[in-house]
């Protein structure tokens, strides 16, 4: 058996997807999700496939319908008033 540096596709599932969930408080700067096309940027939110906080605050999610009717997932993030 030869081994092939680099992660592979069989363990590399485990760290894609949404990593906090609703109603959980967030730093700025702290990533929201991994390598996704169900999830968009929402408010106080950057990136396109890796999202990220842009302010700290707490999560909520919001869906709409995208094209061709499906539906997608919109990651808010409701910034704390200090």
């Amino acid at each position: 058996m030869v081994r092939v540096g680099g992660l592979t596709s069989k363990y590399y599932k485990e760290t894609r997807g949404v990593k906090v969930s609703g109603g959980q408080r967030v730093k700025i700067g702290t990533m929201l999700t991994r390598q996704g096309d169900k999830w968009q940027a929402g408010e106080n939110v950057i990136g396109l496939m890796h999202l990220t906080a842009a302010c700290d605050g707490e999560i909520y999610f919001t869906k709409k319908k995208g094209k061709y009717k499906k539906m997608l997932t919109i990651i808010n993030v409701k910034a704390l008033d200090n």
